[in-house]
């Protein structure tokens, strides 16, 4: 599928790619801003693949076409690829109207971020109406996640306090909508208990947008309980947000936020590549480990070294 490799395409760093990537994405951008991009994070555990599984085969059955992305800082120390996240989505990977897009081969946060952001263009200008983003990394990367999509959504579990679950403060802060996942069987009662808890959380912190309260739902992926109703308020999102106003600003403040990101990576790249720079960098960071050099001034000599040259 041309998708797949014109994401490829856009990871790369090499800069004959980069060139026909940029020619690429300019050409296609009229195409592109036209889905709702949804971001989904959950601790492991929780329950995120049976739940974009199932949330995603609804969706396809009411005729939309769904993108699954998945941003994993760790995917190229542990070997995560398409082919694992197609296994642990084994109907939504075969359905014709879904896409599961590869990991990003880059292991660093902004590098994942970078190819994430731009998969999400390339995956619209293909004609997908829903992306969803997945955090599969911990820390961060939750944060790097909501800065990319129009929606953010914690899926929790019952019975489970937060150290255990390993959600902070800030996470419940940059959330959209909360849903407490495997709420069936005997969990049931436990579910809408920590919902309750969850609820008195969100009225003791500022939201998010001024023009939303995060709502907290219960759910159960494995029966598509309360599924449905989580769409219903993903929509409702979009429709508020679009009438205040706020979500063309949202994606505004993305798309230059995103600038000045891909500035600083370029940059990075750049520096890394000066010859001065190679020159020096091997014995320069012998010096900063041996203690002989403090960074700060090992810092401004090797930039020194790259803008004098």
């Amino acid at each position: 599928m041309w998708l797949a490799r014109a994401i490829t395409l856009v990871e790369s760093r090499k800069h004959a790619h980069r060139a026909l990537a940029s020619e690429l994405l300019t050409t296609l951008m009229p195409d592109t801003g036209k889905a709702d991009r949804i971001g989904l994070t959950g601790v492991p555990g929780v329950g995120k693949s049976t739940f974009i599984d199932q949330f995603g085969m609804n969706l396809t059955a009411e005729g939309h076409k769904v993108a699954v992305l998945a941003v994993d800082p760790s995917s190229s120390r542990t070997g995560g690829a398409i082919l694992g996240d197609k296994t642990r989505m084994e109907r939504l990977s075969v359905d014709p109207n879904a896409f599961i897009g590869p990991s990003p081969a880059s292991g660093s946060l902004g590098g994942v971020a970078r190819a994430t952001r731009e998969a999400i263009l390339l995956c619209e200008a293909a004609g997908f109406d829903v992306v969803i983003v997945e955090t599969v990394g911990v820390g961060q990367s939750e944060t790097t996640v909501s800065e990319m999509v129009d929606i953010f959504v914690v899926l929790m579990l019952a019975g489970a306090g937060d150290e255990l679950q390993g959600i902070k403060r800030g996470v419940l802060e940059i959330a959209d909508l909360i849903t407490v996942n495997k709420a069936d069987g005997d969990n049931v009662k436990r579910a809408r208990l920590a919902a309750a808890d969850y609820r008195r959380a969100i009225h003791l912190m500022t939201p998010a947008s001024p023009n939303w309260t995060p709502p907290v739902l219960t759910c159960s992926a494995l029966t598509n309980d309360g599924l449905p109703k989580i769409w219903e308020q993903i929509v409702a999102h979009r429709e508020k947000l679009t009438a205040t106003g706020e979500r063309a600003q949202r994606r505004q403040r993305q798309q230059i936020g995103w600038m000045w990101s891909l500035i600083g990576d370029r940059l990075l790249d750049e520096f890394r590549a000066s010859g001065g720079v190679r020159a020096q960098l091997e014995q320069t960071e012998a010096s900063v480990l041996a203690g002989d050099l403090p960074p700060a001034v090992a810092a401004d000599r090797l930039l020194a070294t790259f803008l004098g040259g």
